[in-house]
């Protein structure tokens, strides 16, 4: 290293004196911390506010993910996790390839098919509908109107999962002796979409309608919730890009087409990204509420099955705790195929349209 690299030649004085612009630099690394410290001292109360949202990250993302290292170990109650034997990759050989002493591959498999399913019929019919109910709220001009409708879309978002469940279960209900056929099933009856013999044995103990009824509750629960969003990027479009498109004789449909969507585009991918990412992350509170052993083999999920072999070890040879290992080693599994859809959804996003979520 030369004496050139940090000074600079002062021809008045011909001698070397340091870069006025490096003294700068080296006094703000220097005082680096202080002046992090100053920030924080005068916006104090903001940090304060940011200490709630920190401990539930600490305490419902990140300490739990030491309870990850249960999918390479064999679970014991006594034990804590890093006093279990290790068992490398066999729980997830045993989902993946199957144990010829029980069926436990065949059912993670079928589990995990159902969940994709699931949530690819969600994705198909569940993501665009919030985008129409938005379009359709902007173009009620009557603000007392929109107020009403709004209001009645978004009330099902606020209700509790079993008093939703329940609801369901009331109107497409079999007969019985203390109650009769459900609403909704009379209905369909009445309609010629099912028989008599479906009717009195309820839908919700068809395995073929349980997908149609998830979903469609699904996208009753929260198309207008969701709606918000897109509603919000609709009403801050400016209104003379209506004004330029009245002008050159465009009709509402085209005034939608071709000023409305390519507005929310990247409001749009946004939120497809985001809902890609969650594709695979169906919870078990509806479907474990709405399901039964009719219907197994087009409701249960990976969360389900988790819960039947970690809580319940249902058919888990070697007992409760290959069971846990089990359960872990799903859902494991599950969350790593959806970190990977994210990356790839974002990766598709970011190359077709130039918008991306990072």
């Amino acid at each position: 290293m030369q004496v050139s690299d940090y000074l600079i030649f002062d021809e008045e004085s011909g001698t070397y004196i340091e870069d006025p612009e490096q003294v700068v630099r080296d006094d703000v690394e220097k005082h680096h911390w202080l002046n992090v410290l100053r920030v924080v001292l005068r916006d104090w109360r903001l940090y304060l506010m940011l200490v709630p949202m920190i401990l539930v990250f600490l305490f419902w993302r990140y300490f739990p993910m030491y309870e990850l290292l249960g999918c390479f170990k064999m679970p014991d109650v006594i034990k804590s996790v890093a006093e279990q034997d290790y068992v490398g990759f066999s729980h997830f050989g045993t989902l993946i390839f199957g144990d010829p002493r029980s069926s436990i591959s065949a059912e993670f498999w079928r589990a995990f098919r159902n969940t994709f399913l699931l949530s690819f019929y969600g994705l198909l019919f569940g993501f665009p509908t919030p985008i129409i109910v938005a379009l359709f709220f902007n173009e009620v001009r009557s603000n007392i109107a929109r107020s009403v409708l709004q209001v009645a879309t978004y009330l099902p978002k606020f209700m509790s999962t079993v008093v939703m469940t329940s609801l369901i279960v009331m109107l497409v209900r079999g007969g019985g002796q203390m109650s009769g056929i459900g609403i909704l099933s009379q209905m369909l009856e009445a309609m010629g979409a099912i028989d008599h013999e479906t009717a009195e044995r309820g839908l919700l103990h068809m395995p073929q309608f349980f997908r149609a009824i998830y979903q469609i509750s699904g996208i009753w629960e929260g198309a207008g919730y969701d709606s918000i969003v897109f509603f919000a990027a609709i009403i801050a479009i400016s209104p003379t890009s209506y004004e330029a498109a009245q002008m050159d004789g465009a009709g509402k449909m085209a005034q939608m087409r071709y000023v409305v969507l390519p507005s929310i585009l990247s409001t749009v991918v946004i939120m497809l990204i985001t809902r890609i990412g969650s594709l695979l992350s169906i919870g078990y509170e509806k479907v474990i509420l709405l399901y039964n052993t009719d219907t197994y083999q087009t409701g249960e999920v990976v969360s389900t099955f988790a819960i039947r072999y970690g809580v319940n070890s249902e058919g888990a040879s070697g007992g409760k705790s290959v069971g846990k290992g089990l359960a872990s080693a799903a859902e494991m599994m599950n969350n790593v195929v959806g970190m990977l859809l994210v990356i790839g959804a974002n990766t598709v996003a970011r190359k077709a349209s130039d918008v991306s979520l990072y």
